[in-house]
């Protein structure tokens, strides 16, 4: 996210881009177990022996409740900086329009010296809980809480607005590593980065477990309806993330992605105990970056079973970082990315000519591990930009390079970003000096477009008879789905987003059916004012994304395309050690099997699984298993978008290979382009196909290999000795005893709460159904099993 002084710093580096009172409208009633755990989305982490309201937030497909008329989700963030005491435009909580959204991010909290969520010493100058608006319409406080600020006016509008979620953003930019103080200056505390890993690179246990605490009895306390971390970035790539936090966190790379899983499994699991506490669902998501630079150094983003859902940073693709001019967030690769030519991706066959810097890439990458509406997609209500560039198509992928770089950037060689005029939402380098970005909201982009110049720029600092130079000339590239302004006098090439560009990735989120979009930030939208004759704040681009979503089918809640085996074997699958860095290429983790079932697996069990097509169709082993790809939905290049969300592969133990009860096996696994984490894996055992335990799919049962039915308790070692004989028919009664409830009938309708016996069993319905026999419809099923009889 962009840092919390106006918009974002300038990075990345080896030409890659960079990528409690509780007012809300979700059900307080705590509901029945297995209600809650049919609501449970697919994939979703469920932490143990917790009762989880599901059903408070997810419907019975376990897809998000958000009003009839909110099919797909509108994220805007809400920034606490852009209060309207310094003359610049405010843009405070009424401003949102709430009636288009779906949730709101509030960005942004920090991890403070002592490992807690904090926003700062609560006084009067304190935008989220201290600061008034005396005088300004729609911004009077809520006298019936006990905080003022923008925690109090967001609640205040959430009672008017009861189905629209808030959660509270930890991070960003500008504090992963550190925080602002209350006098403004950054304090390099060590945030993220020393919260949750250690100098020697292992986990900070403490630290997380101090973070995660704070954060539940944060929401409770200010209302919000789950936590979004910003972690920017845990990543093993050098030299990445913020600057000023290089020193603290190239120590620690080895062990930062180790660190952020189990932050995330900490969070998951205290927000879990909590809902149930207080009988409502808490959410947990992150901004995830986009750039295949930045997460080939993240293994295969493993934390994302913990999550409601992702939220792509799907912006900050191109910009002044580096000399390549291109779109801020293009939706789709055309084949002549300036920055990915230079580094021969187009031309290598290991690549497969796919290139990785566009939303559509970043969207397939989450898609192989995540139904597709558990993923939203980013887009910027602000531009990117540069000045003096050479070359190209009306500046699209020309160059622009810099001599000098932005104090504090960490860089020796940059792209001459646009400044002045063109950059009006600029942060400044450590000289406290106008850092180069043509960063601007989206309305002032407008205004350029149109040879305005609003009555706005004697705020930032412009005279008032400031004239602009040139023209800008809106120009569209179909094919990326990305506009920009170009103004061919200056040779300034600024990359917007308007209404054109905005319908057609609406339109994308409804084809593939993906939950969402995500905005950075609602500033930055655009309405016109006729009386003054300028766009100004508004809500033009968030007004296009609710008409297109309320009509919208429902979004795709399973991650698989094709039906899985409702029974699952406890084998679990893990990629491990894999090379830090720039040394992780090609990517070759090792793919560990551990089979805790209780029968060994003879040589030859094949596994299949899904991995995304983000990565091209070359995935192998070195390890004698024949790993295969046996199936795509997209083979060549991705010029205009990958056509489709997976290749299937195939592996095998070796024929001389079995796999005892408790045993594991390591294999050298090889790919070319980062995935995460491969998923739908199933394994056919003597004949019959099994899902794995660790999809966390809805509607499977954990059985052991040859059993239809689960154990009433798992086994914990494996057994010592095989039986001397198995058994060759099965019992005459069944173990327990004998059944007294009504036997099942097929074709008999059952109500909620009808308990009957079926195969030695009792079996309680969850609800009506009929046709639907007990045993065969999985944990998250109509039957839930009662024992034995």
């Amino acid at each position: 996210m962009l840092s919390p002084t106006k918009t974002r710093a300038m990075l990345l580096t080896s030409g890659a881009a960079i990528a409690g009172l509780l007012v809300a409208g979700l059900s307080t009633g705590v509901s029945h177990a297995a209600d809650n755990e049919s609501c449970r989305p697919d994939g979703l982490y469920k932490t143990a022996g917790v009762d989880v309201p599901y059903c408070s937030v997810y419907d019975a497909e376990g897809r998000e409740k958000m009003g009839a008329d909110h099919q797909r989700r509108v994220i805007g963030y809400f920034t606490g900086w852009r209060t309207g005491k310094d003359g610049t435009p405010a843009y405070l909580p009424h401003n949102i329009p709430w009636s288009k959204v779906t949730h709101l991010n509030y960005a942004f909290a920090h991890v403070d010296g002592n490992n807690k969520i904090s926003v700062g010493s609560d006084n009067a100058n304190n935008s989220a809980t201290g600061m008034t608006w005396p005088g300004v319409a729609g911004a009077e406080m809520d006298p019936a809480l006990p905080y003022k600020g923008n925690f109090n006016l967001l609640n205040k509008f959430k009672k008017q607005y009861p189905n629209v979620k808030t959660l509270i953003s930890v991070g960003g930019w500008a504090e992963t590593g550190g925080y602002f103080g209350d006098d403004g200056n950054r304090v390099a505390s060590g945030g993220f980065y020393s919260m949750a890993t250690n100098a020697d690179g292992s986990v900070n246990t403490a630290g997380i477990n101090t973070f995660a605490d704070s954060s539940v009895e944060f929401i409770r306390k200010y209302g919000f309806n789950g936590v979004d971390i910003d972690y920017e970035y845990p990543t093993t790539m050098k030299d990445a993330g913020n600057p000023l936090d290089w020193q603290l966190s190239n120590a620690r790379r080895a062990g930062l992605v180790q660190g952020y899983d189990v932050l995330m499994k900490s969070l998951r699991e205290k927000l879990d105990k909590a809902g149930a506490a207080d009988g409502k669902h808490y959410l947990l998501t992150v901004a995830a970056p986009s750039s295949g630079y930045l997460l080939r150094g993240m293994e295969t983003f493993q934390m994302q079973k913990y999550l409601d859902y992702v939220n792509i940073m799907s912006y900050d693709l191109h910009g002044a970082w580096n000399e390549y001019v291109g779109p801020n967030a293009s939706l789709f690769d055309d084949g002549k990315d300036a920055e990915l030519a230079a580094a021969n991706v187009y031309g290598s066959s290991q690549y497969g000519g796919i290139g990785y810097l566009n939303t559509d890439w970043a969207y397939h990458y989450f898609r192989g591990s995540m139904p597709a509406g558990r993923i939203n997609i980013g887009l910027p209500y602000y531009t990117r930009g540069f000045k003096n560039v050479q070359g190209g198509t009306d500046g699209l992928w020309g160059k622009a390079s810099a001599t000098t770089c932005p104090a504090g950037a960490g860089l020796t060689k940059c792209g001459d970003g646009a400044v002045g005029i063109d950059n009006l939402w600029h942060d400044k380098d450590t000289n406290g000096v106008e850092s180069p970005a043509g960063s601007n909201p989206m309305w002032h982009a407008k205004n350029l477009e149109k040879g305005i110049v609003g009555d706005y720029v004697t705020k930032y600092g412009f005279p008032a008879n400031t004239t602009l130079t040139g023209t800008y000339v809106r120009k569209y590239d179909a094919n990326l789905v990305a506009p920009w302004l170009w103004n061919a006098q200056k040779k300034v090439f600024l990359s917007t987003e308007d209404e054109q560009s905005v319908a057609a990735k609406a339109d994308y989120v409804i084809d593939r059916g993906i939950g969402g979009t995500m905005v950075w930030e609602m500033a930055g939208d655009y309405g016109w004012n006729a009386a003054k004759g300028q766009y100004e704040i508004g809500d033009t681009l968030t007004s296009v994304m609710y008409d297109k979503f309320k009509a919208a089918t429902p979004y795709g809640a399973k991650k698989s395309n094709t039906a899985l085996p409702t029974q699952a074997v406890d084998i679990k699958t893990e990629f491990n050690e894999f090379k830090l860095g720039d040394s992780n290429y090609p990517i070759t983790p090792k793919l560990k099997i551990t089979n805790n079932t209780n029968a060994t697996l003879p040589g030859g069990t094949e596994f299949q699984f899904d991995y995304s097509t983000a990565a091209p169709a070359n995935a192998s082993d070195q390890s004698g298993f024949g790993t295969k790809v046996i199936k795509s939905d997209h083979t060549g290049s991705n010029v205009g978008g990958l056509k489709g969300d997976f290749h299937r592969v195939s592996l095998k133990l070796p024929a001389w290979q079995t796999l005892a009860p408790g045993a594991s096996v390591d294999l050298a696994f090889n790919y070319y382009l980062p995935v995460s984490t491969p998923s739908n894996w199933t394994v056919n055992i003597s004949g019959t196909t099994y899902a794995l335990a660790g999809d966390l799919a809805r509607g499977t049962t954990v059985v052991q290999p040859g059993s239809t039915t689960p154990p009433t308790t798992p086994p914990t070692t494996p057994p010592t000795t095989p039986p001397t004989t198995p058994p060759t028919t099965p019992p005459t009664t069944p173990p327990g005893g004998t059944c007294t409830n009504p036997a099942y009938v097929a074709g008999n309708v059952y109500t909620g709460g009808t308990v009957v016996s079926h195969k030695g069993r009792n079996w309680k319905a969850q609800w009506w159904t009929q046709n639907e026999e007990p045993g065969t419809t999985g944990e998250w099923g109509v039957w839930k099993d009662q024992g034995a009889c």
